[in-house]
């Protein structure tokens, strides 16, 4: 499967400054992001902030649905993905009650994204839904104590070994060698922050060959 990189902001700033690079596949979204954006978490802004970053031309953006109860997030989950039918994917997490709502969405024919995996069996969950995504956060695995990369990496082969066709999407990453390093084991998709993003280009030796070949082309 084709390499998908999906840009990790709610910020209309940042979509504006890194989607024109073509780099990304889609964005990915939360209520912490969100937070983080000033931006707030009601379904009419997520409607206008929708259209905003499907305007960039992306061929997926990932939504949160919420409530506090299975039929509330249902709601919810309908309402976000009826914003762009095809374009939109809705997250959920990896609870009881996400499971439950991620069951009724894939009859629906609704992309589902699992989030907040931490442990190597919750991938058999998506599996067993046939999500489209489950995202596992490696960072934040690290900062339990454990070792996160070998975690995400034992989720891409269980998927691998029963065959599902569940997307590992590898999130909380913190710098460019983790992409790499998950990459060479089998991983395809990854939603990255825009600082790094911009980490993704900095390399002083390419920095140094440019600033040459821009001189010797004009002398």
């Amino acid at each position: 499967m084709a390499l998908r990189l999906f840009l990790d902001s709610a910020d209309p700033h940042a979509w504006q400054e890194w989607l024109p690079s073509g780099l990304f596949h889609g964005v990915t979204t939360n209520p912490t992001l969100l937070c983080r954006a000033a931006q707030t978490c009601s379904l009419d802004n997520l409607a206008a902030l929708s259209a905003m970053a499907l305007s960039h031309g992306i061929a997926e953006l990932h939504l949160q649905a919420w409530g506090p109860s299975p039929a509330e997030m249902l709601s919810c989950a309908e309402q976000l993905a009826a914003l762009a039918p095809g374009r939109i994917a809705v997250k959920l997490p990896v609870t009881r009650q996400g499971a439950a709502v991620g069951r009724e969405l894939g009859r629906r024919g609704i992309p589902v994204t699992f989030t907040a995996c931490y442990e190597v069996h919750q991938v058999l969950i998506a599996a067993a839904l046939g999500a489209t995504y489950i995202a596992p956060y490696l960072g934040r695995i690290n900062d339990q104590g454990r070792d996160g990369m070998a975690a995400v990496i034992a989720m891409q082969r269980c998927l691998e070994g029963v065959g599902s066709s569940v997307r590992l999407l590898a999130a909380s990453l913190r710098q460019p060698g983790e992409l790499s390093e998950l990459a060479g084991a089998g991983l395809n998709s990854f939603t990255i922050s825009p600082e790094l993003a911009a980490a993704l280009f900095s390399s002083g030796a390419t920095a140094a060959a440019s600033a040459q070949f821009e001189r010797e082309a004009q002398s």
